[in-house]
C-alpha cells in the first residue's frame, strides 16, 4: 500500500488528529490539499509519548512519510516535528 522505498516531507496545518483504533491518523492541509497520514495503533503511540491532545487543529507541523503507491494524497508517518524542528512524540 505504501512505497517504503520513498520518503516525502510535508509542511502543513493539522485539520484533525484521530487517536483511534486500529490506526491513528493526521489529517493535514498542505497548500489547500488535504492529506490523510496513517500512524500506528494508539497503544503503540502512547508508549512513545503520544496522547490524544498531542496535536490540535491549527498546529503547524512537518511530517516525513512514505507515500501511497497509488499516488493519492496519503502516506505512512515516519516522523513528526514542529516547523522549528522540535520533535513531536516519538515515532522510533
Amino acid at each position: 500500500m505504501f512505497d517504503t522505498s520513498k520518503q516525502i516531507t510535508l509542511d502543513g496545518t493539522v485539520r484533525q488528529f484521530q487517536f483511534t483504533n486500529p490506526h491513528c491518523y493526521i489529517q493535514l492541509m498542505v497548500d489547500g490539499t488535504e492529506w490523510s497520514l496513517e500512524m500506528g495503533a494508539p497503544v503503540y503511540l502512547a508508549n512513545r509519548g503520544w496522547r490524544p491532545s498531542t496535536l490540535k487543529p491549527g498546529d503547524r507541523i512537518r511530517v516525513t512519510a512514505s507515500p501511497l503507491r497509488s499516488g493519492a494524497n496519503g502516506a505512512l508517518v515516519l516522523n513528526v516535528v514542529s516547523l522549528e524542528g522540535k520533535p513531536i512524540g516519538n515515532m522510533r
